[in-house]
């Protein structure tokens, strides 16, 4: 039998949602084919990009309807990566066995914009962290961690957005210690960002290559990216949720990103 007060609570979530009290912010890059993605060198293979192929569109093949086939990889556009897409995490959940219970949570934003600005290859580190939580108060279980880049402004070029020379891809990400830190000494859900992936561009030469992706979802928390609008979403007390695609054995999943925050009328 239903809590009465929670029916009651749910219910007047419902209302804060419908009267502006609440806002419900998209966090979602839209996906197309021209949507931004990762560009591994070679011998590495790369993902196939995201594609519409019509199979009808009111005319024979369904006189009715319109319908497509999509191609896309898992990890294309804002995407969840699930613990079993890194080799540390090879024998955790894939993105159907995630319990949907920690695809919703707080979030937890800290502002880097004016750090990647003047170096776009900043990293995150253990200081930075500690610096907001002594003004926020410290990262709590099962919150994400998100971290706002500005990146997002690059997203309407492919070129602007990976940002490569002949050295490699510029963007900001997480500090190998501080990933390490974060993973094993925060109870967090995991990481969001506004760039292709959840690690730094030049990533793979540091020690373990690829530190976020080596620790967190070695530890059983999750990564998801190319987030937008997170300017708008409160340093403390917005509420995430994350929507992947159920895909049994999937490593990751195109996913819808939204966040609750207080509306203009609350």
């Amino acid at each position: 039998m239903a809590n009465p007060q929670t029916t009651t609570l749910l219910a007047g979530f419902a209302a804060a949602i419908a009267d502006g009290s609440v806002e419900v912010v998209d966090l979602t890059t839209p996906l197309h084919a021209g949507t931004p993605a990762l560009r591994l060198p070679e011998p590495f293979v790369n993902l196939i990009d995201f594609s519409l192929e019509e199979v009808s569109a009111y005319n024979e093949p369904g006189p009715f309807w319109r319908h497509n086939n999509i191609h896309t990889g898992e990890h294309i556009g804002t995407h969840l990566d699930a613990p079993v897409h890194w080799i540390t995490g090879r024998d955790g959940d894939d993105v159907s066995q995630i319990p949907v219970r920690r695809l919703i949570g707080t979030a937890s934003v800290i502002d880097l914009t004016e750090q990647v600005a003047a170096d776009p290859d900043h990293l995150l580190g253990v200081a930075d962290v500690e610096a907001w939580e002594a003004e926020h108060g410290q990262l709590t279980e099962g919150t994400w961690l998100l971290l706002r880049t500005g990146w997002e402004s690059r997203g309407g070029s492919e070129a602007e957005f990976l940002n490569a020379d002949e050295t490699g891809s510029h963007t900001p990400g997480v500090a190998v210690d501080c990933a390490h830190w974060l993973a094993t000494e925060r109870s967090i859900t995991g990481l969001g960002v506004e760039t292709v992936g959840v690690d730094a561009g030049l990533a793979g030469g540091f020690d373990p290559p690829f530190p976020v992706h080596h620790h967190f979802l070695g530890n059983d928390k999750y990564g998801i990216t190319s987030l937008r609008n997170l300017g708008r979403l409160p340093a403390t007390g917005a509420v995430l949720v994350v929507s992947p695609l159920p895909i049994v054995g999937g490593t990751g999943s195109p996913s819808r990103v939204l966040a609750v925050i207080a509306g203009a009328q609350g």
